[in-house]
């Protein structure tokens, strides 16, 4: 895959990511401002939201695909968990080292514009890991085999990518066609 189609990739992924986490967190940190909690007990609240809508919205396009839904899950949780992880590590992190941005109120710019740099640092700083992990078929790349495998749910590739193995494109087989140690009678019967 080019370089700059790669990047492209990366990018894509990371605002998927960003979406999600962004609602989350902001949904979190609004929740937690609004009733006083201490910083720990927001940060958390805004950390398991990012994930919870992070992961929805990639299940959400898997499911159309045609998956079940324990497998868009485990789709969900294999594509997104590296990248929302480092996100939100940035994400939060930057929002506790601005002196005054956790304990400032929901009217105040302080909050916001903290909030809004911090999702602005936790975008950069993830763009590179994506594109790490998609050169790799690893990361947002294993849902591109559910986007785009198949024209009808029926013809889609059920099996959740092995994280050790590339994505179509990148030396895998295609949707539906036997892995290697695979034969053709069992290729589609995992789940």
């Amino acid at each position: 895959m080019e370089n700059a189609n790669l990047t492209r990739m990366a990018i894509a992924a990371t605002l998927h990511c960003l979406t999600g986490c962004a609602i989350g967190e902001v949904l979190g940190m609004v929740i937690g401002t609004a009733l006083g909690w201490p910083d720990l007990g927001t940060v958390a609240l805004a950390v398991a939201l990012a994930f919870v809508f992070g992961y929805a919205l990639t299940v959400r396009p898997v499911l159309r695909s045609g998956l079940p839904l324990r497998t868009a899950i485990r789709v969900a949780l294999v594509a997104d968990t590296v990248s929302i992880a480092v996100m939100e590590v940035v994400d939060n992190g930057v929002m506790l080292l601005v002196p005054g941005a956790m304990a400032a109120g929901l009217a105040e710019p302080l909050f916001w514009g903290s909030l809004a740099g911090a999702l602005a640092v936790a975008f950069l700083v993830t763009v590179p890991v994506n594109r790490a992990l998609i050169a790799r078929g690893r990361g947002h790349a294993v849902t591109h085999v559910h986007h785009h495998g198949a024209e009808h749910p029926a013809e889609a590739d059920h099996r959740v990518p092995d994280p050790g193995m590339p994505i179509s494109g990148a030396g895998s087989p295609t949707p539906g066609e036997p892995r290697p140690a695979d034969d053709a009678s069992t290729a589609h019967h995992r789940h």
